[in-house]
């Protein structure tokens, strides 16, 4: 039986492929995959049309989250800290030390060792720290690097500019969150 299974071409073009099954999982897991966005909470910078039929097909970067090293403007998708089954795709605002203005408050929050602000692009369609606070960056899946889907939106996904609203700061090694008074 094994000299026949052999002998077909198919099975022989079979058995390739699925040795190389092993190192796609690892892949997609740890390396890079796409992701539809859904919803309107990223407009403009995702699904621009109001048409939710349409959704923006990206490029995750996951070996990016490897080193939980951020930058203010990035897009990432995360698991969402309300629901864990939920994920979200959101820009971060702010990085640990930072303080920020809340869109709904007054009150300045200030970013705590090993969390992130992230917010959406479309404030009044967005769930996000505005409403649960900040986020700890271990919920941060991948960075979202590129538009795949449309083709005539394909390209890299901008980092957006610093928000009039955050102060950035810094959390000193070995000094924790009442380093602010």
């Amino acid at each position: 039986m094994y000299s026949r299974l052999r002998s077909n071409p198919y099975a022989s073009s079979a058995l390739k492929a699925l040795a190389w099954f092993p190192v796609v999982v690892f892949f997609v897991d740890h390396g890079f995959s796409y992701a539809t966005v859904e919803g309107r909470s990223m407009q403009p910078t995702f699904n621009p049309d109001t048409n939710l039929l349409r959704r923006d097909v990206v490029l995750l970067n996951k070996w990016a989250t490897t080193n939980h090293e951020f930058h203010r403007g990035e897009v990432v998708t995360m698991t969402s800290p309300t629901n864990p089954k939920s994920v979200i795709t959101k820009r971060i605002i702010a990085l640990q030390g930072d303080t920020v203005k809340p869109l709904r408050s007054d009150k300045k929050v200030r970013v705590p060792k090993g969390h992130c602000w992230v917010e959406g692009d479309e404030a009044f369609h967005s769930i996000d720290s505005n409403s649960f606070g900040t986020a700890p960056v271990g919920l941060i899946h991948a960075k979202v690097t590129r538009i795949l889907w449309p083709p005539s939106r394909f390209g890299p996904v901008e980092k957006r500019p610093l928000s009039n609203r955050v102060q950035t700061g810094f959390i000193k090694p070995g000094i924790e969150e009442d380093f602010w008074g």
